[in-house]
Order: C-alpha cells, then sequence, then structure tokens
C-alpha cells in the first residue's frame, strides 16, 4: 500500500499576505489544490493524508477537499510547530499496512504525475528516492557580514526537491529517532541520512517550483499562462 502526506500547514510568512500561500489562487484553483489533484491521479496512491493548521480543517474541508471529486481517500489532520512535526504526525496518521509513504510540501503545484510515480517507484527499489536537479549555478558560501568565504565546487551538488517517497518503517524510525535526539532536519531525507542509509535522488523539473514568495507566486502564474508550459499541468 502506497500512503501520501501533503504537507500544507505552513504559516507563509515570507508570503506577508492576509491568506496562506497554499490556498492563494493560481489558474483558478487554490495552489494546494494542484498538488492534491496530481496524486489523485495517481493509481499506486491509495491515500491521502493532508496535514493543514488545527483552525483551518473546517475550512479545507467544506472549501476544498468536498468540493474536488476524488478517487482516492482523503483524510484531513492538524500540523505541529515545524514542517518536522507535521510530518510525523502524518505518518501517525496513516494507515499501518503502508508500505510506501510519499511526502510532498503542498505548495509545489507543478508535480508531473510521471515524476511522482518514478519517485514511488525509487523508494520500492532502494527504500528511500526524492526528486531533485542538478545545480547550475554557482554555489558561494558566505558569512554573516554578507562576505564570501569561498566558491563551493558544484559537481554533484543537487538541489532537493519534493515528492520524497521512503519504506514507512525507514521514514518513521527516521523521524522517531530525530525526535528523539532533538534534531530538525531540513526535509525528510536528511533524517533517513542520519540514520547511515543510502537515499536515491533521481531527476525531477525545473518546473517543480516552491511557491514561498509573491515573486514565485506571480512566476507560477506566468507559467500556467503560457500554453506550451501550463498543457502538462492541466488535468
Amino acid at each position: 500500500m502506497v500512503s501520501a502526506i501533503i504537507v500544507a500547514a505552513g504559516k507563509g510568512v515570507r508570503m506577508k499576505g492576509r491568506m496562506r500561500k497554499q490556498y492563494l489562487d493560481l489558474s483558478g484553483r487554490p495552489v494546494l489544490v494542484h498538488s492534491i489533484m496530481t496524486f489523485d491521479a495517481c493509481s499506486l496512491i491509495e491515500e491521502i493524508v493532508i496535514v493543514v493548521p488545527e483552525e483551518e480543517i473546517d475550512y479545507c474541508q467544506n472549501n476544498i477537499v468536498s468540493l474536488l471529486d476524488l478517487n482516492t481517500s482523503a483524510t484531513l489532520i492538524s500540523g505541529g510547530g515545524q514542517r518536522q512535526d507535521s510530518v510525523y504526525k502524518g505518518l501517525q496518521a496513516i494507515d499501518k499496512i503502508t508500505d510506501v509513504v510519499v511526502i510532498h510540501d503542498g505548495v509545489r503545484p507543478f508535480i508531473h504525475l510521471e515524476d511522482l510515480t518514478a519517485c514511488i517507484i525509487g523508494a520500492r527499489d532502494f527504500g528511500a528516492c526524492i526528486l531533485g536537479i542538478p545545480t547550475s549555478d554557482t554555489l558561494k558560501r558566505v558569512n554573516k557580514s554578507g562576505i564570501i568565504e569561498g566558491t563551493l565546487f558544484r559537481e554533484n551538488i543537487w538541489l532537493a526537491q519534493t515528492p520524497q517517497a521512503f519504506r514507512y518503517d525507514l521514514i518513521a524510525k527516521a523521524h522517531e529517532t530525530a525526535r528523539g535526539d532533538g534534531y530538525i532536519g531540513t526535509d525528510d531525507a536528511s533524517l533517513v541520512e542520519r540514520l547511515g542509509k543510502d537515499v536515491k535522488i533521481i531527476n525531477g523539473s525545473k518546473f517543480n517550483i516552491k511557491i514561498t514568495t509573491q515573486e514565485d507566486l506571480d512566476v507560477a502564474r506566468a507559467m500556467f499562462a503560457i500554453e506550451a508550459i501550463s498543457e502538462p499541468f492541466s488535468e
């Protein structure tokens, strides 16, 4: 069984708006809906858990989930103080017969169905598999004063994305260990890496952007406005 956790419990402070970024309009739908619909279209996924702020569960149920004609069972649960806490709560909520769990940021609305499927298959084959893209920019290490301290060797450096998929027992142990150690990782894969386990990374897409700022939202709207780009993302 494959279960999905879509994390949409962030406060969106960098967006600096009155409405949380996951509910902002993107091509006639809330940002979050685009992610949900792609996961619902994946025949490998049998369960979707959507993690949102506790005070917005009713709003999401009445204004988002109940309005979608979903083929996959979808459950709303409340998130935690940080993203890692929200994922942990999602892991507690999914069906325990799950063998693979796939975790995705709800504000990455351009995930391709083919990439999602490949990530799940990768987790079955390797135990842990994430999407990412090789960096093409020059990387600088900078101190707190804004002074460059060095240039990093960019060969073999990738930018991590979601979804990230794992065998359930592996990611559950990784989160339990991190909680016990008081460790906060930057993504779920980093928690698995701490256990000394291999994580496979496969090519994602440069279009699989995370909407964090107003500029990101502007780019996302422009992507939908261009027919050649918007066509692959239509349901």
